[in-house]
C-alpha cells in the first residue's frame, strides 16, 4: 500500500512540474509574438520575396544599395493616387549627355497616355537635380499625370567599373533593375532614345498576354535574316532567328527574381543574381552589344520566358534604311519609335529627327493636333528622299489616332 502511495506522489509531483513547464513556455511564446509585433510596427513591410530566411549565396551584389526605401531617391513629381492596377511602371537609365533625350522621351509618353505613371529614372549623380528641376518645372496639371523618383547609378561594388564600361556608359544598369526595385513587381524599360507614338499603357497591357513561363517581353533585333546582324556575326548564342533587341524590354520582374535559369555554364540551374557575372567572364570577349547580347544568351538558353511583341513596338531605323521590312507597321503603324545609332542628333536619318524635334518643341497645353502633328507631317514629306523618308507615313499613322484619344480625354475631364 505504502509502494502504491509513493508511486501516486510521484505521478503528482511529475505532473505538477510538467504543467508548469507548458505554462512557461506559453508565456515566453507570447511575449516573444508580443516583441516581434512590436518590431513589424516599427520596421518598414518587406517584399514578399524578403522573407527575412537565410538567403542563398548570391554572389556578385555587394554594393547593389536598396534604393526603394527612399535612398537618394527624388521626391514625388505629382499627387496621383496609388491606384496600382492602373499606373505603369516606366524606367530609364540616363548617363552622360542624355538629359535632354530623356526628358522628351518622359515627354512623349506623358502626353499621349491616359492613366497614371511612375517614373523610375537612374541617372549619373550630377544629372539629379537637373532632372527634378525640369520635372517639376512642367505645368501642374501636366504633373499630376505621373509620380517619379531619381536613383543613383549602382552596380555590384566588386565589378562595378567593368559594368560601367559594358557598350556604353551605364547601359547594363537595366540587368540589375529587378534586384534594386525590389518592391516593384512589373516594369517597362526603354532606352532614352525611345519616342512614344501612342499610350504607355497600351505596351503595359502586353503583360496581360503572357503565359505562365514569360518573364520578360522584346521585339526581334531584325525581321529580314538577310540584314540581321546577329545571324551573320554573332559569335555567341541568340535568341531565335535573328537575336532580339532590349531597347524596349518589358519585364514581369516577379518573376524573373524566383527564375532558376538553364544555361551553359554548369548543369545547375542559376538565379538572375547568380548567372550575370559568370555569363559576363564567359563571353565578355565574344559580345559586342553588352548587355543586350547577354540578355540574348539567357534566352536563347530559356526561350518559353520570352515573349516577343511586333516590331512596330520597337521601330529603328534598320526597319526602314534598305526599305520599309516591319509588316505590321506597315499594317498598322510604328508604335513605339527608337532612334539608335545617334538618329535624332545628326542629318543621317531625318525622319527619325523631325519627330524627335516636333515632340522636343512642343509646348504643353497647347493644340498637339495643330502644333505637333501638322507641321510633322509637313516637315516629314521633305525627308522622301531616304528610305526612311518614304515610310514616314507609318510614323504618323498611329500617332493621329493616340493624338486624337488624347484630346477627347481632356475635354472629357
Amino acid at each position: 500500500m505504502r509502494c502504491y502511495r509513493h508511486a501516486f506522489l510521484l505521478c503528482l509531483i511529475f505532473a505538477f512540474l510538467s504543467l508548469l513547464y507548458v505554462f512557461n513556455q506559453l508565456a515566453s511564446t507570447l511575449e516573444d509574438r508580443g516583441s516581434r509585433d512590436l518590431t513589424e510596427r516599427r520596421i518598414p513591410k518587406r517584399s514578399s520575396h524578403d522573407s527575412g530566411h537565410l538567403p542563398r549565396k548570391r554572389p556578385g551584389l555587394t554594393g547593389l544599395r536598396d534604393h526603394e526605401g527612399g535612398v537618394d531617391s527624388g521626391r514625388s513629381g505629382s499627387a496621383v493616387k496609388e491606384h496600382r492596377d492602373e499606373r505603369s511602371h516606366l524606367a530609364v537609365v540616363a548617363c552622360g549627355s542624355r538629359l535632354e533625350e530623356t526628358l522628351t522621351m518622359l515627354k512623349s509618353a506623358v502626353l499621349l497616355s491616359k492613366k497614371p505613371l511612375h517614373f523610375y529614372i537612374f541617372a549619373e549623380d550630377d544629372l539629379h537635380d537637373s532632372f527634378r528641376s525640369a520635372l517639376d518645372s512642367w505645368p501642374r496639371m501636366v504633373q499630376n499625370k505621373f509620380n517619379y523618383k531619381v536613383y543613383p547609378i549602382s552596380f555590384p561594388e566588386e565589378n562595378a567599373k567593368e559594368w560601367k564600361k559594358l557598350f556604353k556608359p551605364c547601359a547594363s544598369q537595366r540587368l540589375f533593375l529587378p534586384l534594386i526595385l525590389k518592391e516593384v513587381d512589373s516594369l517597362l524599360y526603354v532606352d532614352t532614345d525611345i519616342l512614344f507614338l501612342r499610350p504607355v499603357e497600351d505596351i503595359w497591357a502586353l503583360l496581360s498576354q503572357f503565359n505562365s513561363s514569360h518573364l520578360a517581353a522584346m521585339a526581334p533585333e531584325h525581321e529580314e535574316p538577310r540584314i540581321g546582324w546577329y545571324n551573320r556575326f554573332a559569335r555567341h548564342p541568340y535568341y531565335g532567328k535573328t537575336g532580339i533587341n532590349s531597347g524596349v524590354m518589358l519585364m514581369n520582374m516577379t518573376r524573373l527574381r524566383e527564375k532558376f535559369f538553364q544555361n551553359d555554364m554548369t548543369t545547375v540551374a542559376l538565379r538572375w543574381e547568380e548567372i550575370l557575372m559568370p555569363l559576363l567572364q564567359k563571353y565578355k570577349l565574344n559580345i559586342t552589344w553588352g548587355d543586350q547580347d547577354l540578355l540574348n544568351i539567357i534566352f536563347s538558353q530559356n526561350p518559353e520566358s520570352l515573349y516577343v511583341f511586333p516590331c512596330q513596338w520597337n521601330y529603328r531605323p534598320d526597319h526602314c534604311i534598305y526599305g520599309s521590312n516591319c509588316q505590321h507597321a506597315e499594317r498598322e503603324g510604328v508604335f513605339i519609335l527608337h532612334g539608335n545609332r545617334g538618329v535624332y542628333h545628326d542629318d543621317k536619318q531625318p525622319a527619325f529627327r523631325a519627330v524627335y524635334e516636333a515632340i522636343q518643341k512642343h509646348k504643353f497645353g497647347e493644340n498637339m493636333e495643330t502644333t505637333l502633328l501638322q507641321p510633322l507631317e509637313a516637315t516629314l514629306k521633305t525627308t522622301t528622299n531616304t528610305y526612311c523618308g518614304r515610310a514616314s507615313h507609318l510614323f504618323t499613322k498611329r500617332l493621329k489616332q493616340s493624338v486624337m484619344s488624347a484630346k477627347e480625354h481632356i475635354t472629357q475631364r
